[in-house]
């Protein structure tokens, strides 16, 4: 209960405290954008910028449980007419959250059916015996799938081939060092390889679609994959040895892993038509989600309806059934119906251009360094608190205006927030794969808010080096001019 525990009656008060403060202060100075035009800050601008704080203080120290925050999120707009009621939670339905759920029933499907099981021992035969390398084969696992399909699929798809594994290291399904490394090291790997084609995410076609519109130059697909690919390589691999450094697993090895996965794949016997369909179905959905980056017949097709349509498939040759559906973790799926109810609480009641602007505003007279990292500093910090999709959305206008004025070229900018966008390291509603990872019960909110403190700071000092030498070398454009 919060009111007899001070560690989480702290964080509610102080969020409470941040929420009225902000609502109540006097009127916040204008903005002024690189053209001399005044933003003002609405009454109902600051009431979303303070519930953007509350929901933020309330997730990290999971004072309740993140999907409660989630609807405290609507019940406040609600109440205070911050939105109107039935913009507000018809947000928590928006397509996205659709998709995430369509992704945990396909995980739970690929459970089911015993699919997981024979995906992991097969991995597990295949790796060294050393915890660290488990650590890396999973990693390097998840990056690549998400060349090739949307990180949250992925993160559903391996999260019960990472149960699995862990079962072998610890079979009473306790918590473990090694089990926090697994979960979390898969949602920041997920988040980096998803950086690298513009099948990981939708992030990339949002910022590419803004990009052709307010400087007329198009980003093709191989051209964005050509520079994104040693960067999210990059960030692969040191992630795995933060993940070692901060998570070391209590055991070195785990002898005779090899022999017993072989053993229990063995067990399983030949795969069953239920596993073939599941296989099946899954491999179609992600060939139509993937064909629609390239023929214009299917561009129009919604990402949600193609995997809602693997869901009635599932249900209808009984693959899934009713429990099934009952079990699905609502906790995961409520924490993305707010992430996207107060992103476009900020966008619409002014309150992110507002941010935007004023931040940037900052950097309008710094060196050119300073400035694109100005950019994805702000874009890292939206986006650990709203879909990426959003903070791409509420950037990437405002920099590619102010671009012209400090004399940067408006690609560089571009992908110095579409990488920031991609990998939120410290909260759960940044991405799917890290709400995803949650569910593992291996590790608590706080602590993922922790490790992702040093974690971003070495994805900056990483995309710093790129911005400053690598892709300039790479032939990028960076100056206006030059």
């Amino acid at each position: 209960m919060i009111l007899r525990s001070p560690k989480r009656l702290a964080p509610f008060l102080l969020g409470l405290i941040l929420f009225a403060g902000i609502l109540w202060a006097p009127p916040f100075p204008d903005a002024v954008d690189p053209a001399g035009q005044s933003i003002p800050l609405s009454h109902e601008g600051k009431a979303a910028l303070g519930l953007f704080l509350l929901a933020g203080v309330w997730w990290i120290f999971e004072v309740i449980p993140v999907g409660v925050t989630a609807i405290a999120i609507g019940v406040v707009q609600s109440l205070w007419l911050i939105r109107e009621p039935r913009t507000a939670l018809t947000d928590f339905m928006d397509p996205s959250v659709w998709f995430i759920f369509g992704s945990l029933l396909i995980g739970a499907a690929f459970v089911k059916t015993g699919l997981t099981r024979r995906m992991a021992f097969a991995v597990l035969t295949r790796i060294s015996e050393s915890t660290r390398m488990i650590y890396l084969g999973v990693f390097a696992l998840t990056a690549f799938l998400t060349l090739f399909m949307a990180h949250t699929a992925v993160a559903a798809a391996v999260f019960p081939l990472l149960l699995v594994i862990h079962n072998q290291y610890e079979s009473g399904g306790r918590r473990t060092v090694f089990g926090k490394g697994l979960f979390i090291g898969m949602a920041y790997t997920a988040g980096a390889g998803s950086i690298i084609t513009l099948l990981g995410a939708a992030r990339g076609a949002v910022a590419i679609g803004f990009f052709r519109e307010l400087t007329g130059q198009e980003v093709s697909f191989f051209e964005l994959s050509r520079f994104m690919f040693p960067l999210g390589a990059i960030m692969v691999v040191l992630l795995w040895g933060f993940i070692c450094l901060m998570c070391p697993p209590e055991r070195s090895r785990l002898p005779g892993l090899r022999q017993r996965a072989r053993d229990l794949a063995l067990a399983q016997g030949r795969m069953t038509r239920k596993e073939w369909a599941t296989l099946g179905i899954t491999l179609a959905v992600m060939g139509v989600l993937t064909l629609r980056s390239f023929l214009p017949a299917l561009a129009g097709m919604d990402k949600s309806a193609v995997i809602l349509a693997a869901i009635l498939l599932f249900f209808i040759l009984d693959i899934l059934t009713l429990k099934d559906l009952e079990a699905v973790p609502w906790n995961i799926v409520l924490l993305f119906g707010g992430a996207m109810s107060i992103g476009f609480c900020l966008w619409q009641t002014g309150a992110a251009e507002w941010m935007a602007i004023g931040w940037l505003s900052w950097f309008e007279q710094a060196p050119w360094l300073v400035f694109i990292m100005g950019i994805a500093v702000f874009v890292l910090v939206m986006t650990n608190f709203i879909m990426n999709v959003a903070a791409i959305a509420i950037t990437l206008p405002v920099a590619l205006v102010m671009a012209p004025h400090i004399g940067v070229e408006p690609e560089i900018v571009m992908f110095a927030a579409l990488a920031a966008a991609g990998m939120p390291f410290m909260l759960l509603v940044g991405a799917a794969p890290n709400a995803i990872a949650f569910e593992s019960g291996q590790f608590r909110t706080r602590e993922f808010f922790l490790y992702g403190i040093p974690a971003s700071g070495l994805l900056l000092v990483v995309l710093t080096l790129f911005v400053w030498k690598i892709w300039p070398w790479m032939g990028m454009p960076v100056l206006i001019g030059r």
